[in-house]
């Protein structure tokens, strides 16, 4: 069985990485007035970030149409393929998922496994290497999917926004949710619920961005205190590199036995969290978790 391995643009994978890999990503889309823009295809990350702040009009997105994901399949079978399996941003916050599933559950020339991240950026990242890294150990997909399950259930996420306006105005937050960032020089600090359904939740906020930090920190510290597993965490940043460093600085730092990394909030993201977001995500390592089914 040949396996294909499909993401979208919101795990932020680099170039180099999806080569190395043979990840195929799929971009989703930016709408902004009258023009549309593939993410980090047609508008970079600085470009972005640099006219979210000043455009009198807020950028909308979209996932894949099923008529591009049909081309990609079809593209597969060509090459020699007859499964495919499709990572994709969380169920929570896009239709994409259900939509792709039916789709390929429909899509006869090709086995179609679409799997429910409950998660984006670098938690899709991790996923996305973790899959590929088992495809070419020769893994079943029903192993590859076990595996999956596993790192989910083992992944966490903190961030902090600026403000929540954009998570509110692209409806990726509830109000109810939202009224814990409401008052002004607050810094929220968010979750997702990726071991249900892949919300976005408001569980905190501090006064100051350090404060803020701290707080992630502790969360992280509470999280990795008892596991048996390498860890590896990711900080990612939509457009402040300094405080990502200062963030990358400490946990290397304070977490000598975890592997430290760096992405981006790319544009597609950055849509809902606005410039000036920080994150962690973490997870078991997707070295280790491979191994564990390394034939």
């Amino acid at each position: 069985m040949k396996t294909a391995i499909v993401t979208d643009s919101t795990a932020y994978l680099t170039p180099e990485e999806a080569a190395a890999h043979h990840i195929i990503v799929v971009p989703q889309t930016i709408h902004w007035g009258e023009n549309t823009y593939h993410d980090l295809v047609d508008i970079s990350f600085t470009e972005f970030y640099d006219r979210l702040v000043t455009a009198p009009v807020q950028p909308t997105t979209s996932f894949p149409s099923l008529g591009e994901m049909e081309k990609v399949f079809k593209q597969l079978v060509k090459e020699g393929y007859d499964s495919v399996i499709c990572l994709v941003i969380s169920s929570g916050i896009s239709s994409y998922a259900e939509n792709l599933k039916a789709f390929g559950e429909h899509f006869d020339a090709l086995r179609v496994v679409t799997y429910d991240s409950h998660i984006t950026c670098a938690g899709l990242r991790y996923m996305d290497l973790l899959a590929a890294t088992m495809v070419s150990q020769d893994n079943t997909i029903d192993e590859i999917v076990e595996a999956l399950e596993t790192m989910r259930a083992r992944m966490g996420v903190r961030f902090m926004v600026d403000d929540l306006s954009h998570l509110r105005r692209t409806g990726r937050l509830s109000s109810v949710s939202a009224t814990i960032g409401g008052l002004l020089k607050v810094k929220p600090i968010l979750s997702m619920d990726i071991q249900d359904k892949g919300k976005i939740e408001a569980i905190a906020k501090e006064r100051q961005a350090k404060k803020a930090y701290e707080h992630i920190k502790r969360d992280f510290a509470q999280a990795i205190e008892d596991v048996n597993y390498p860890v590896r965490v990711t900080v990612f940043d939509a457009d402040e590199p300094k405080m990502k460093a200062e963030w990358v600085k400490d946990l290397t730092a304070s977490f000598p036995q975890v592997h430290v990394d760096q992405s981006i909030i790319g544009p597609v993201i950055g849509v809902h969290t606005g410039k000036g977001a920080m994150a962690i995500i973490w997870a078991q390592d997707y070295h280790d978790l491979a191994q564990q089914y390394q034939k």
